[in-house]
């Protein structure tokens, strides 16, 4: 049995639709569904139970001997929000009860962190789990520090030398993007809210660059293809002998520019693209450069190559956005 934390949601349902078609058994969500289209996510899995977060203890605690790995994505996930006790009691609190839980019945453990734990990069993007290395970074959000908390926490229970799951492991998304991010609203990838914009022929407008060193449209981050996390995930599962924190990116920073052109030229239109002022209020939050650093990844024996913008981004529209039914 595989429990999905967060399951219905964007990585979560993936990471079930990828499980499906291995075949790896009993597969079982935990997630919130309330009353929006969250659920359509899921709609097309096999599903040995859907187990409502308040009753993820009980569930485990009745299905001990059975459950072989927890993949743990869910979060409160919005780097807007700022009820802080709310993001603390779901991304931290909830993740070391899971961990303790994992490790006492030996169980795999495999969880969510965040590019956003590196903050504003000034610490550069490297994956260096140590106690020190972690001390110097500083998240610009409550989201990135609730991630943070959680790694640093991690690391030195490791360290310390205290009781631990047979296989963990952190990954550090970068911005990734593809289907059933569709109920993320504002919070989905710029692919996605790009897409309608360039089937009409209409202008999207990007954030404007409030930082010198960058030009309109041309901040960098490292998008990654839903695909690909997938796929790091699915290598994590195969190689039970791998344990650590991971960056889950492609090493290589793209424009939101180029991006937003690549969604166009999916549609085959000519990019039109113009500006808007950053919201005071993420304004002096804002990451300006992500790129990861994906020589740990590398170096525990993960060779498979990352999807390229270009590709991801058409894979994205022609497959799913512009489908009927764009669900995965």
């Amino acid at each position: 049995m595989i429990l999905v934390t967060g399951g219905a949601g964007f990585i979560g349902s993936n990471i079930l639709a990828a499980l499906e078609e291995r075949g790896a058994g009993k597969l079982v969500a935990c997630d919130r569904l309330r009353s929006g289209s969250k659920w359509r996510n899921i709609a097309k899995r096999e599903l040995a139970d859907i187990v409502h977060p308040e009753q993820i203890f009980e569930f485990l605690d009745a299905n001990a001997k059975r459950m072989e790995v927890i993949i743990h994505m869910g979060a409160i996930s919005a780097t807007t929000e700022t009820d802080a006790d709310k993001i603390l009691a779901n991304n931290f609190s909830l993740s070391l009860a899971l961990w303790k839980w994992c490790a006492l019945h030996n169980v795999r453990f495999i969880y969510a962190s965040s590019a956003a734990t590196y903050g504003d990069g000034a610490q550069g993007f490297d994956d260096d789990w140590s106690a020190d290395h972690l001390a110097r970074l500083h998240p610009l959000n409550a989201y990135g520090w609730s991630k943070h908390l959680f790694d640093r926490r991690v690391s030195r229970k490791v360290l310390s030398g205290a009781r631990k799951p047979p296989q963990w492991a952190g990954l550090k998304f970068f911005n990734v993007y593809g289907p059933n991010e569709y109920h993320k609203g504002g919070q989905q990838s710029v692919v996605a809210q790009v897409h309608p914009h360039a089937v009409e022929g209409a202008a999207y407008q990007l954030f404007k660059s409030h930082n010198p060193k960058y030009p309109d449209g041309g901040q960098l981050r490292d998008f990654i293809w839903v695909g690909d996390v997938v796929d790091v995930v699915m290598w994590l599962l195969d190689h039970p002998n791998v344990s650590g924190v991971y960056n889950v990116g492609t090493g290589q920073a793209r424009s939101f520019l180029d991006l937003a052109s690549a969604v166009y030229q999916a549609v085959g239109r000519e990019p039109q693209i113009k500006f808007r002022d950053t919201p005071i209020e993420i304004r002096d939050k804002y990451q300006y450069f992500t790129q990861a650093r994906m020589d740990r990844l590398r170096q525990a024996g993960y060779s498979k190559p990352f999807t390229t913008l270009e590709e991801g981004v058409e894979t994205y529209v022609k497959q799913f956005l512009a489908a009927a039914d764009p669900y995965r």
